[in-house]
């Protein structure tokens, strides 16, 4: 091809990529949390939802999609138009579902493309009040004199709570009996309710209940206490030295989204979670600012379902438990 030519097809492609990006987005979007309203995802989703629309003064629709461990609200992601208008956001557990499910409707890694890590943070390891142990220390003798006697909640099937609580049980050699939720909110309302004395919860649901009396925290995930929480111990320190596992939450599109539209997104996407009072508002929640490229993000994933599926095939975790 004669290099006029050359040139003259690339000056095409660069105007009708520039005006792909300035026609973005084309109308009302969507943001899909694939859970119940009233969890840490959810909660973030909104959060960022009403940002975006006051930034490009489009309609943000929340639809939550729960179900499955969160892999009924991914599918219905993948599947949608590759245009840029539907975004999902997912906590870590998107990670472990590959693990546990023998089949998923949709391939995480080929059928949806990662934009960005929004944050990551500890999780907080409670109790219903009227329960006993005050300690980790306490909690883990108690258990232990009563094997699969007593219940912990989680918000699914492979959910970083059920994660979380199963390294939990590994590194103390404790039994307990998962039941698991229909998302972080209903799990929240059943342990605060006292149908279910243990769960260890995102700090977004688990502060005001904290603060009210109405669960009790023995210890946060992290390996170093959380900011928000600092009366309380990592579970490490508390009695289970080497312990950590952290949440994430990042967000996905369809692949095959106009790579101009994706890298608009993602760019707007990260300065609304460096906005100081979204800053504030996560740090207060317990939660570090991420805010990584595709390709970063891409590269964590990879490695999160390694990880994901050690532990996974170290207890034995299935869809069904």
């Amino acid at each position: 091809m004669p290099n006029m030519l050359k040139c003259a097809v690339a000056a095409i492609l660069l105007q009708s990529g520039f005006a792909a990006a300035q026609g973005y987005p084309a109308g009302p979007l969507r943001m899909i949390v694939p859970f119940p309203p009233g969890g840490g995802t959810d909660i973030l989703g909104r959060v960022i939802a009403q940002k975006l629309n006051e930034a490009w003064g489009q309609p943000v629709v929340v639809e939550n999609r729960g179900g499955a461990n969160g892999t009924i609200g991914a599918a219905v992601a993948a599947k949608a138009a590759p245009d840029g208008q539907t975004m999902l956001i997912v906590p870590s557990g998107f990670a472990v579902n590959p693990s546990i499910y023998k089949s998923l409707p949709f391939d995480p890694t080929r059928d949806l493309a990662p934009v960005t890590q929004f944050a990551s943070n500890p999780s907080v390891l409670a109790v219903h009040p009227s329960f006993p142990p005050r300690t980790v220390k306490e909690l883990i003798a108690f258990v232990k004199a009563r094997p699969n006697e007593i219940n912990y909640a989680s918000s699914g099937n492979g959910s970083p709570p059920h994660l979380m609580t199963e390294l939990f049980k590994l590194m103390t050699g404790i039994r307990m009996t998962h039941v698991p939720y229909k998302g972080g909110g209903p799990a929240t309302v059943a342990v605060v309710a006292g149908e279910v004395p243990v769960y260890i919860l995102a700090p977004a649901q688990a502060a005001p209940f904290l603060k009210a009396g109405r669960l009790r925290g023995l210890g946060v995930t992290s390996d170093k206490r959380d900011p928000a929480f600092p009366d309380l111990p990592t579970i490490a320190e508390a009695g289970v030295p080497g312990y950590a596992m952290t949440n994430w939450y990042g967000l996905f599109v369809p692949a095959g989204t106009p790579v101009t539209a994706l890298r608009k997104l993602h760019a707007e996407m990260v300065r609304i979670v460096n906005l100081q009072e979204i800053k504030d508002r996560l740090a207060g929640e317990g939660s570090t600012v991420v805010g990584s490229t595709p390709e970063q993000f891409a590269a964590f994933l990879k490695a999160e379902m390694v990880k994901a599926a050690r532990v996974v095939k170290a207890a034995g975790i299935t869809a069904s438990n």
